[in-house]
């Protein structure tokens, strides 16, 4: 009998696991509990999604075989929160796509209460924890990417009625998942729970007062299938197909069958960073706005150092694409930075657009 993947996820959260994630946020223990909870079926509900297509079973399939032996819980004990958030970034922006993995902190840090920052270390803690999980799942049934992907798929109601209602509303309005499944998925757990507690002749009862028509439940899915393909967006990530980069400075770039390093799509990496920078380096026209966009654009600059440190371990043809991602994109950044020099902003940003240009150039040379 498959294991189910929420009760695995949750019993890892014990009160050691808690104390350090409180610690590591700034809050108490039992909101802890509840954001950490909650981030669980999040995660899980976005990786059932990615392995929706071949390209991202075989994705998530060889991250978790890369990390089976290494221990998250082990980790978090070890070296600490610090060093597990750090892993757990790389890893979901490599599966996710950074886009997605922001959308998804956003959401969480919303419910919990702890801003985007506090969502996005939430994730990047309880991720790891996840996958550690799931690659214990893997292991332990020897499976493969389908067999893999066919569990997530098998278990999805049941990962969806586990989002909290203030959660799965926040998601569903970003377009993460749909609502309309997450609403079904949620009466039938609540069904069950009441069968469960009640016993067979009240939830006999229960299931005469809920059970709807064939036709209405037909027309229900039917509705709900036309929303989630009308609501889908038309832009599909890098993380689910590795094969192709998104479109940069006006070109398509084709990446090489493999830019994963360390079960991090490097292309992925570099998407997540121009993006950021693309977003807001147009903003700063002032102190004020420079104030509010650097530290953003020294997380960029931090994520193209991580991406230079992993590239050397590149084949030689991965590192020329890498680079070609870069070179394509360096204009449309360079021509950004020319017109913060000219604003009133410039003196305040020079350091850091000096740096950043230093870290283009470096990139566009591995």
């Amino acid at each position: 009998m498959a294991v189910n993947l929420i009760s695995a996820a949750q019993q890892l959260l014990t009160p050691e696991v808690i104390a350090q994630i409180a610690s590591f946020l700034g809050m108490d223990r039992g909101a802890a509990q509840k954001a950490a909870t909650a981030a669980i079926p999040t995660i899980l509900a976005s990786l059932s999604d990615l392995v929706g297509t071949p390209a991202g079973a075989n994705q998530l399939s060889k991250l978790l075989s890369q990390q089976q032996g290494s221990n998250p819980m082990d980790m978090l004990r070890d070296a600490g929160a610090p060093d597990l958030a750090q892993m757990g970034s790389s890893m979901l922006s490599g599966l996710l796509g950074g886009r997605t993995t922001d959308t998804m902190a956003q959401a969480i840090g919303k419910f919990a209460g702890t801003g985007d920052g506090g969502g996005k270390s939430l994730l990047a803690l309880v991720g790891p924890l996840v996958l550690g999980m799931l690659s214990k799942q893997q292991r332990d049934a020897g499976m493969d990417a389908n067999g893999l992907a066919s569990l997530l798929r098998s278990q999805k109601d049941q990962i969806m009625a586990a989002i909290p209602s203030g959660l799965s509303d926040q998601l569903g309005a970003a377009g993460l998942i749909d609502k309309a499944r997450s609403g079904m998925a949620t009466a039938a757990a609540t069904g069950s729970r009441i069968a469960g507690a009640t016993g067979a002749s009240q939830a006999a009862m229960a299931a005469g007062r809920t059970q709807w028509p064939y036709w209405l439940a037909a027309l229900v899915i039917i509705a709900g299938l036309s929303i989630y393909a009308l609501q889908r967006p038309t832009e599909q990530t890098v993380a689910q197909n590795t094969n192709v980069t998104r479109p940069s400075a006006g070109t398509v770039g084709m990446a090489p069958a493999d830019l994963t390093v360390d079960g991090v799509n490097l292309a992925n990496q570099v998407n997540s960073s121009l993006g950021t920078l693309k977003a807001q380096l147009p903003t700063i026209t002032d102190q004020a706005s420079a104030q509010a966009a650097l530290p953003k654009i020294n997380d960029a600059i931090s994520q193209l150092d991580g991406i230079t440190a992993r590239a050397a371990k590149l084949s030689p043809e991965g590192r020329r694409a890498l680079a070609k991602l870069i070179v394509a994109a360096a204009p449309a950044i360079n021509e950004m930075c020319d017109k913060i020099s000219a604003t009133p902003a410039g003196t305040i940003a020079k350091p850091v657009i000096d740096n950043l240009r230093a870290k283009l150039d470096e990139l566009a040379k591995v």
